[in-house]
């Protein structure tokens, strides 16, 4: 579980649902549209002065940071009220799907990329293309080229980037070096070799924690090995031999007992620390704050390092955008809000309040960035990360995928028949 920060448990069942609850509720009158207010930029969020409220959705932990940003941007807007409500991922997508169908939600929502095709297909983000050009913070140059993939989507802008994050290598440098590595592993085949010598430490003992319920891990690595995820016609790809052998080099690390099959039940930092029954993983950079705080004893003996390399050491890039909900009735107050959050400066405080890495590339230069040796590594990254493809049908694919990769490492199921299977199902899933 090391390689998740939030869960989106999106549920296939909502996202069948989606196109259904909207073709139900098309015929209902709507008071939505963008409802009033005045040209942007004016002094008052409504052009009349009196004090309007801005309901945002924001998910996961990091939400509950918020309200500490909302603070700041009240005070530059006292006309504006933000009210905050952060929402548990793993209940996110249903009460998405219940806005949308009712038309009643939030004002400004905080998207994780994977589900923005699925939302903006069905209507629900405002497209912010008409304005862009009035708010300075929200124009594409500000942004990293990858995060701006995600918040398009047939000629429409329907977000702007929040935070950018992508996966690296933890490692504990003493543990490498004691089994004779004394830089990170640079190759898959290192990594293998690394893993089973540390694994070879002891009963209870592991070398490195290969999440298999982190549904971009094994699309990175098949990326890696110079698999395509779909061809240039949109076809799924992944009974290929490239994506194959991808798949194979996981699991080699379960069958050898290099990474543990089951849920160890630790806490990441408690695995990591100590004799570190874990002493590899790979996640976000919201391992850093916990390990740095909870883990002070390790200073010294732990670092970040750019995954290693097949033909490339290609990461997912992912993170959250946010949005303007297509029925809000405050759309002034609500450009004004994600005008703010985008801002170079803001980014900085939210990265210091959540570890969340920032998307506007000013913000980069920032000392606080530049000059911490474990984030920085994201930024050498990042330069090598891709975001999963974006289409809305990419969550139903993904999640089947869980369960194709359960039945080959936990299973036994042959490699080739499972992604034959799997890519026949895939295959399915992108006619609909």
């Amino acid at each position: 579980m090391f390689g998740k920060r939030k869960t989106m448990a999106a549920g296939l069942a909502g996202s069948m649902l989606l196109a259904g609850m909207l073709a139900g509720c098309g015929a209902s009158s709507s008071n939505g549209g963008n409802g009033g207010g005045e040209a942007a930029g004016g002094g008052n969020a409504n052009g009349g002065g009196k004090k309007v409220t801005l309901n945002v959705w924001g998910m996961g932990d990091e939400a509950k940071s918020l309200p500490a940003m909302a603070k700041k941007f009240e005070e530059q807007n006292p006309n504006i009220d933000v009210k905050i409500q952060a929402i548990p991922w793993s209940s996110a997508h249903d009460k998405l799907l219940t806005a949308v169908a009712s038309k009643k939600g939030p004002d400004v929502l905080q998207m994780g990329t994977t589900w923005m095709p699925e939302f903006g297909a069905a209507g629900a983000l405002m497209d912010l293309t008409p304005y862009i050009d009035q708010y300075p913070d929200l124009k594409d140059d500000n942004f990293f080229p990858g995060s701006l993939e995600t918040t398009k989507l047939d000629g429409k802008i329907l977000g702007v980037p929040w935070y950018i994050d992508t996966r690296v290598l933890y490692y504990r440098t003493d543990l490498l070096a004691s089994v004779g590595y004394k830089e990170a592993p640079k190759t898959w085949d290192e990594l293998s070799d690394a893993a089973q010598k540390l694994a070879k430490r002891g009963k209870g003992k592991y070398g490195i924690s290969i999440d298999a319920k982190e549904q971009t891990l094994s699309f990175m690595f098949a990326r890696q090995n110079g698999a395509k995820l779909l061809d240039d016609q949109g076809k799924p790809q992944f009974n290929d031999p490239k994506f194959v052998e991808a798949v194979k080099y996981l699991n080699s690390f379960y069958q050898n007992g290099s990474a543990p099959k089951e849920d160890l039940g630790l806490d990441p930092v408690q695995a990591f620390k100590g004799d570190a029954i874990i002493p590899m993983f790979i996640s976000g950079p919201w391992m850093v704050k916990p390990i740095t705080e909870q883990a002070p004893e390790l200073n010294g003996k732990w670092a970040t390092a750019v995954l290693p390399k097949k033909e490339n050491n290609i990461s997912n890039l992912g993170g959250s955008n946010w949005s303007v909900f297509q029925y809000t009735e405050q759309k002034d107050a609500a450009l004004k809000f994600i005008d703010f959050m985008s801002k170079p400066d803001m980014q900085i405080e939210w990265m210091k309040l959540a570890d969340a890495m920032p998307a506007a590339k000013a913000a980069w230069d920032d000392p606080a960035l530049k000059s911490n040796p474990y984030l920085s590594v994201f930024g050498q990254q990042m330069n090598d990360a891709e975001p999963m493809p974006l289409i809305k049908q990419w969550e139903e694919i993904a999640q089947s995928y869980l369960s194709t990769f359960e039945k080959i490492y936990r299973g036994g199921e042959d490699v080739q028949k499972a992604l034959d299977d799997f890519n026949k199902k895939a295959e399915e899933t992108l006619s609909k």
